[in-house]
């Protein structure tokens, strides 16, 4: 389903909660995302800053990331092309490959991958088969269940293990 409205916009069950978790360790979290219906003339540009408001204002993101191309303009920009992590990366000055890629899409693997991140798929119907796709590193079940890897991952070894 498709947002054309902010009152659409609603945080899954437990997703901020995790967000604010990965937010408290210090780590910087942004949104990248690809918004076709923009250029395909079905999502009012205003409309989908006010859904980018509304996403803001439920979870202070460092950084909203948004293509609004179709994939027959061939930009850098659109998953899996790692245009807009890159640019993140760039204005934040942080190196991708210490970061993570997550999403419910093969696109969302293929932009991580190519980007040099570390890739977390969270598994719906609709993600895409990944015979033929870019492999995910790890595959969960929510954003939840995304955040616990990440913080495990990013913990220290103790010392003298």
């Amino acid at each position: 389903m498709t947002l054309t409205t902010p009152e659409e916009f609603e945080f899954m069950p437990g997703v901020e909660e995790a967000l604010r978790h990965l937010h408290d360790t210090g780590l910087l979290i942004f949104v990248v995302t690809n918004q076709p219906d923009v250029a395909r003339g079905k999502l009012d540009p205003l409309q989908l800053r006010r859904i980018h408001d509304r996403l803001a204002g439920g979870f202070p993101f460092d950084g909203i990331y948004t293509c609004l191309h179709d994939d027959p303009d061939n930009c850098d920009c659109r998953k899996p092309k790692p245009g807009l992590i890159l640019r993140a990366a760039r204005e934040f000055d942080i190196d991708p490959a210490r970061g993570f890629m997550v999403g419910d899409h093969q696109r969302d693997v293929g932009a991580g991958r190519n980007a040099g991140c570390a890739t977390i798929l969270i598994r719906r119907p609709y993600s895409g088969d990944s015979a033929g796709g870019a492999q995910p590193d790890y595959i969960v079940r929510d954003l939840p269940d995304a955040a616990e890897t990440i913080i495990r991952l990013c913990r220290p070894e103790p010392k003298g293990s």
